[in-house]
């Protein structure tokens, strides 16, 4: 039976760790662990830490971090996925599916449909809660490095400065993944809720874009980039 895992915001190292208010709480008060209790902790590094609660007060748990592990590798496929901003939670779907499936950055994209606006205030809100879904996400996937969530960017600006080895735009009218060599790096380009337009098609053309389609379905927004990446994985990754 796998251990519980927790994200720490901070180096870890071997010994006594106390853990933020936010992560006690959760694990006294929702999970009801007790001392002597075993978990897992991550930083983010790549590296795992076995450990046992050693004591509990009203508002921290303290952990002797006991042994090192390897953490689960990360696909040898490096994937970023510019996801169009969409409505409600499908961007929070996509992406906790989307740091599920090994994504290695995510870049949410203000395109010619895209619904959402976001002032300054707004805009760092989001990120934090982002930021966080991908957190929770690598706690119960198994994950031991974090996704990058950049900032909110037009969409112009991100085409003309993601690299990758292959970039990929979504369209329903073009060649299926399969006729693609074999990258060590993919960028996707995915659309927000009514998919980009000619213009930004013809643009991420321009860009070095290439046209792919994922089947003979139009998907949803939310879910395109989970079946992009899946077969992404599939065909070139760890799957």
């Amino acid at each position: 039976m796998s251990l519980p895992r927790f994200y720490v915001d901070a180096e870890l190292a071997l010994g006594t760790v106390h853990l933020s208010e936010a992560t006690s709480h959760y694990l006294s008060r929702v999970l009801r662990l007790a001392v002597g209790a075993q978990i897992q902790l991550f930083d983010g590094s790549g590296h795992e830490y076995l450990s046992e609660i050693t004591a509990i007060s009203k508002k921290v748990v303290s952990v002797e971090l006991a042994k090192q592990v390897a953490g689960l590798p990360d696909s040898s496929l490096v994937i970023h996925l510019g996801q169009g901003l969409s409505r409600g939670e499908r961007m929070d779907w996509a992406i906790q599916k989307a740091t599920e499936l090994g994504v290695t950055e995510i870049t949410p994209l203000f395109t010619e449909r895209c619904e959402v606006r976001l002032n300054d205030e707004r805009a760092e809100k989001r990120l934090a809660h982002w930021r966080q879904i991908a957190i929770s996400a690598c706690e119960q996937c198994g994950r031991s490095t974090i996704p990058v969530i950049h900032p909110p960017q037009a969409i112009a600006e991100w085409m003309q400065t993601v690299q990758a080895d292959l970039k990929l735009v979504l369209h329903p009218v073009a060649q299926p993944l399969t006729t693609h060599q074999p990258p060590n790096s993919l960028a996707f380009l995915i659309g927000p809720e009514g998919g980009l337009t000619e213009a930004e098609v013809a643009q991420a053309a321009g860009a070095g874009f290439l046209p792919a389609r994922l089947g003979p379905r139009v998907l949803r927004t939310e879910t395109a980039p989970v079946v992009a990446l899946s077969v992404a994985q599939q065909l070139w990754g760890d799957f």
